[in-house]
């Protein structure tokens, strides 16, 4: 008699239990938050143009979606780690990758076994910025301007020279190839693993020249301590207007500009999708985030998921037709 009172007293008190946590549930659930962190997975070490984007948007990312924001750097192989990552991840809206073109668009058609299918493998969230790749040279160069750097080649290696790239068979490298020809010059490109170990080479006079995205470089560029020569894309960008196009110095074929943009694993609910969404809208029209992101050489634009997966397969179609014009073969 005694016992069967305790387990009425027991199942009645696992049934209020049960009720306070779903009323808490639904609490939480109504004010959109949530104690589970969101992983932002950035395929570069610290320190990079990507990695600090990634830290501008989580830092205010988890003041509009109510609940933890973390960066997780997972470097190596151009972003394919991270890419990696994301399609092994739980489709359930707490994992995120934050990508440009490279990872997205190129590293695919470059790589026999990438280890993963974008089209496939990932569901677009929302872009938020397009950039430009550029060309760089070292404090330790006499070169002022590209011209100043194309003579500086031809006399100090008899039309040979290295140019550091923050991944193999990537943008940079392409155009730094592309470059060799237009030019008459031997040019050979050095991979590194990411942009701030480049950067830190640049910095060291360890190598004379790189190619890499303007918020890699502008901070250094407005320092004078290297010296920006040359942007891609079909204008001058607003981070240094005295830098021509390569297009206005006869170097065509580039005007197509990269992305920005977040990406989830696919069968990710598109509740969890649109809010990540909608939340990033907010982010990028606070003044202090626009301005920050503007000031590291993007040009900063909402695009929704579909505007950023139709911009995604434009730019992966270019680039199919580059890569294969150039003869580079899978590796």
């Amino acid at each position: 008699m005694v016992h069967s009172r305790w387990a009425r007293c027991l199942r009645a008190a696992g049934i209020t239990l049960a009720l306070g946590a779903s009323l808490l549930g639904g609490i939480a659930h109504a004010q959109g938050g949530s104690s589970a962190p969101i992983r932002i997975l950035v395929g570069f070490p610290p320190g990079g143009g990507t990695d600090a984007i990634a830290r501008t948007l989580a830092d205010k990312l988890k003041d509009q979606l109510n609940q933890p924001v973390v960066v997780e750097n997972r470097a190596g192989a151009g972003g394919q780690i991270a890419a990696q990552a994301l399609k092994a991840a739980a489709p359930d809206g707490h994992t995120l990758f934050i990508s440009h073109d490279h990872s997205i668009s190129i590293l695919p058609q470059v790589t026999k076994n990438p280890g993963y299918d974008p089209a496939k493998d990932f569901v677009a969230v929302a872009g938020f910025a397009t950039f430009v790749n550029a060309l760089a040279v070292s404090g330790g160069t006499p070169a002022r301007t590209f011209p100043d750097y194309l003579a500086w080649v031809r006399q100090q290696g008899g039309g040979k020279g290295t140019v550091g790239i923050p991944a193999p068979a990537s943008v940079p490298e392409f155009l730094v190839k592309l470059m060799g020809q237009k030019f008459g010059l031997d040019l050979q490109s050095a991979p590194y693993r990411g942009s701030a170990p480049m950067m830190g080479d640049m910095l060291g006079n360890q190598i004379a020249a790189g190619v890499g995205s303007i918020p890699d470089f502008v901070e250094n560029h407005k320092a004078g301590k290297i010296r920006v020569v040359a942007v891609m894309g079909t204008a001058r960008q607003a981070a240094m207007p005295e830098v021509p196009t390569f297009t206005e110095l006869g170097l065509a074929g580039f005007e197509d500009v990269p992305y920005y943009g977040l990406f989830a694993p696919a069968g990710t609910p598109q509740a969890a999708i649109d809010r990540l969404g909608e939340a990033l809208s907010k982010v990028i029209a606070l003044p202090e985030v626009r301005e920050r992101l503007t000031t590291m050489g993007l040009t900063v634009g909402y695009m929704p998921q579909q505007q950023l997966a139709s911009r995604e397969r434009a730019y992966t179609q270019t680039w199919t037709r580059i890569i294969r014009s150039s003869g580079f073969q899978p590796q």
